[in-house]
């Protein structure tokens, strides 16, 4: 039986948030490698739909029943939260799911950089519009930093977040777990801004 060749995107038809990561240049060479390559085909993505975002985007409220940013006395800005997950869900808006992208990832460059991890209460959203895209994108830069860095050995070490004690995940689990995590939330905002611009 003959393989099947591999699925070439169209150019004319493929998403254009699509990168060239997809089917340029030869395979990553390393562990690293790879999971920079994933990361930065996850942020491409992710990117398609912050380059798109309006201020109004950000609190919109495709529900009643959702989860959103309320303004404090102070002007600072306070998330919706609940120890135990409520059932049903709430839907996040994309202002509570910009904040929650920010809380674990600093708190996750707090241990890969030997910082005292941060609390949930320690991390601000900026707000609407521009001032959260800069926010998302400095993180960005900063965790590129945090993977340049690693080496394949470094890889293999044991990683404290976000596992529980006792865990035998390695940095690696966590490098794949931000991929992971930040694709999901990617895809919840570009959701959520195509839900808002049809409506």
């Amino acid at each position: 039986m003959s393989t099947p060749d591999p699925i070439t995107p169209d150019p004319d038809t493929s998403d254009p948030s699509t990168p060239d990561l997809i089917a340029s240049g030869p395979p990553p060479a390393s562990r690293t490698q790879l999971l920079r390559w994933q990361f930065d085909l996850t942020w491409s993505l992710f990117e398609y739909h912050l380059e798109r975002l309006e201020p109004n985007d950000f609190l919109w409220e495709p529900t009643p029943h959702c989860w959103t940013l309320h303004r404090c006395a102070d002007g600072t800005w306070e998330p919706d939260w609940a120890e135990t997950e409520p059932d049903p869900v709430p839907v996040p808006t994309i202002a509570w799911v910009s904040w929650h992208i920010g809380w674990w990832w600093s708190v996750t460059l707090d241990h890969a950089r030997g910082r005292p991890p941060r609390k949930r209460t320690d991390i601000t959203w900026p707000g609407e519009g521009a001032p959260t895209v800069r926010w998302l994108r400095g993180l960005r830069t900063e965790w590129q930093t945090v993977l340049d860095g690693l080496t394949d050995t470094d890889l293999d070490a044991t990683a404290p977040f976000p596992w529980p004690d006792g865990s035998a995940c390695t940095v690696a689990h966590t490098v794949a777990w931000v991929n992971t995590e930040l694709l999901k939330n990617a895809t919840e905002i570009g959701q959520l801004r195509l839900l808002r611009a049809a409506s």
